[in-house]
């Protein structure tokens, strides 16, 4: 199976916890403390992988979690950290955070990769926060917690060639005669409902890759059908060739089948209509078709009158191998990289890590008798804390000190015995203590 889209849960591993601990060894009175700090949480790391083609993987997992860094430990050693956990995606994927819809990589290359949720850092021993005042601390933190998120992971195929046309017009016969692809074949529309790839042999050492792409009907660009499924592949394709049924089976006019599809590239994406295009005349062997052919020249040259037209048979291989030959060239006359800006601005760019800046606002609240205070900066610092400890107690007493909570909170009406809230502790005010 086949599968180009797919949304998972990412989760970089919390940091390991930091420890209080002292040195108890004879003959060393007071030793002093000697808590480690806890490892760093594992990265999710993403990694192109060439042998991979389809997200068919991320079908039956959609979960994954690093390890979690390992706690600290007494003698001052600090906890390991926990190794990264790499997962293997195909070339062409573009990675978008379902939150923001930003495109945060273009993964195209073999080994390119991308930490995409970072592991928390460790938490801090009691050897960290020792002080000429308080040379015993019996204080540690918590590890911090990694970063989690839901990406949406996005296949274009990479490919050289990508054919393009309406339903049962030959095109995965074309591609199962030019190499060793073998796509569903059958006479009724849509008989190729994902894209199949094939390598093309030229000769003199040459090849490229050819994509088999889904027939595109009228407002496919709106998503009608699985428009946008069979578009979002040709922004990948260097050269497009246009499969045209010359024989006009169905009652179908080929010049006005051209001119649809064309249309409903330009309107998914307006640069698309500078790709390199060769038209390939399908089905040459067939009553009409000739006939069929001199008229579709001269109305696609009063179009465009650059536009190449080849009338090969898929069937009986007449042309085929000329036309192989033509796109061969064409791409060797082209840049590597497509020369478009892609729709989704997936553009490869570096990725920078921003570091947070810590938020030093608050707000007081009173809910009837309690008082509730807000503040990411307290939130998080609590978070981290070991609040089992009587020193743990004081530096949070401080910070709220020297941010000016107590002082709003008696302008607000606390007095002694007043119930406090913060997060998902409550405490006692008192007045005129350095605590609560």
């Amino acid at each position: 199976m086949f599968v180009d889209k797919a949304k998972i849960y990412v989760k970089g591993g919390d940091g390991g916890d930091g420890i209080v601990s002292f040195r108890r060894e004879k003959y060393v009175p007071n030793g002093g403390p000697a808590g480690g700090d806890g490892g760093k949480g594992g990265d999710v790391i993403f990694r192109v992988d060439e042998g991979l083609r389809t997200l068919m993987d991320f079908r039956y997992q959609r979960h994954f979690k690093a390890q979690r860094g390992e706690k600290g430990r007494n003698k001052s050693q600090h906890g390991a950290n926990a190794e990264s956990m790499v997962v293997r995606i195909p070339p062409g994927t573009l990675i978008i955070d379902d939150d923001t819809q930003e495109v945060l990589a273009d993964m195209t290359r073999q080994g390119q990769q991308l930490v995409i949720a970072r592991g928390g850092r460790g938490g801090r021993g009691n050897i960290r926060f020792a002080t000429p005042n308080n040379p015993a601390p019996e204080l540690a933190e918590n590890g911090e917690e990694g970063q989690e998120r839901y990406i949406v992971l996005e296949l274009k195929v990479m490919a050289d060639v990508g054919l393009v046309g309406f339903p049962s017009v030959g095109k995965s016969t074309l591609l199962s005669v030019v190499s060793g692809a073998t796509p569903k074949i059958g006479a009724y529309h849509f008989t190729t409902i994902t894209p199949n790839l094939g390598v093309v042999g030229v000769g003199e050492g040459r090849s490229f890759v050819m994509a088999d792409l889904p027939g595109l009907i009228e407002g496919a660009h709106e998503g009608v059908g699985l428009g946008h499924e069979f578009l979002r592949h040709v922004e990948r394709t260097r050269v497009i060739i246009h499969v045209v049924d010359m024989s006009g089976s169905e009652g179908r006019d080929p010049f006005e089948d051209w001119i649809k599809i064309n249309e409903e590239i330009k309107l998914y994406n307006a640069e698309l209509e500078n790709r390199p295009q060769i038209v390939a005349a399908n089905k040459m062997d067939m009553p009409d078709s000739e006939e069929n052919l001199r008229i579709f020249r001269e109305k696609v040259a009063e179009v465009n009158a650059e536009i190449e037209i080849l009338p090969i048979s898929s069937l009986t291989r007449q042309g085929v191998q000329e036309l192989m030959y033509r796109a061969a060239d064409v791409l060797d006359s082209i840049p590597e990289a497509p020369a478009i800006q892609e729709t989704a601005d997936a553009a490869e760019r570096k990725v920078y890590r921003v570091e947070e800046v810590e938020d030093e606002g608050f707000t007081v609240r009173r809910e009837n008798e309690i008082f509730v205070v807000e503040s990411v900066k307290i939130e998080r610092m609590m978070k981290r804390m070991q609040l089992t400890s009587h020193d743990a107690i004081l530096k949070l007493a401080r910070t709220l000190r020297h941010m000016g909570v107590d002082e709003e909170l008696r302008k607000r009406g606390a007095k002694d015995g007043t119930i406090v809230r913060i997060a998902d502790f409550e405490f006692e005010f008192v007045e005129g203590s350095s605590y609560y």
